[in-house]
């Protein structure tokens, strides 16, 4: 030991992780952004890949379009640390619940822990609606088209054409394109 260890700590093996980002309050490109640097600086969390950024039509009440992401992680967190972690970044961010699908300054996630399949009161893993957004599943099938549902066993790339994407704009990252 290091002198910094507990004796009966073991670390959890790395976990592949996909997580969706959103964001219609304020600044999104930049929220979006600084909210993935804040999760690269999170100790046991690794970002490994984003997608591009996508406009998108709101579910929900009347508001502005969002703008959307995923990325790809490895952790070493346990899945309800990783949550928490998702849910602090958020209200860094200033967001607030006060409406189911209501605008947001920053919305994170939690797509995917590894393969698992877990149902809990407060966290659900796969997330149960990710099949039926077109917002979820076209930037995550950008970056991890392969990636299978433990539920469906389908990949994204399949859940992503079952999807009407009509409403999804892939915006460059990159002014001068």
């Amino acid at each position: 030991m290091n002198g910094t260890e507990q004796p009966n700590q073991h670390p959890i093996a790395s976990v592949p992780c996909a997580i969706a980002l959103g964001s219609n309050l304020g600044d999104s490109y930049n929220i979006l952004n600084a909210a993935l640097q804040q999760l690269s600086e999170c100790p046991g969390i690794t970002l490994i890949s984003s997608s591009s950024l996508y406009q998108t039509a709101p579910v929900g009440p009347p508001q502005p379009d969002y703008l959307n992401a995923c990325a790809l992680l490895s952790t070493r967190l346990a899945p309800r640390d990783l949550l928490h972690t998702l849910l602090s970044i958020e209200q860094s961010f200033g967001r607030v619940r006060r409406e189911r699908w209501g605008p947001r300054h920053l919305d994170i996630d939690l797509l995917f822990y590894g393969d698992q399949i877990l149902t809990e009161l407060d966290l659900q893993i796969p997330h149960p609606r990710l099949r039926e957004r077109a917002f979820v599943l076209v930037p995550l099938a950008e970056i991890a088209p392969d990636w299978r549902d433990p539920v469906t066993d389908q990949s994204i790339q399949t859940l992503c054409e079952a999807v009407d994407s009509a409403g999804v704009k892939r915006l460059s990252a990159n002014p001068t394109e």
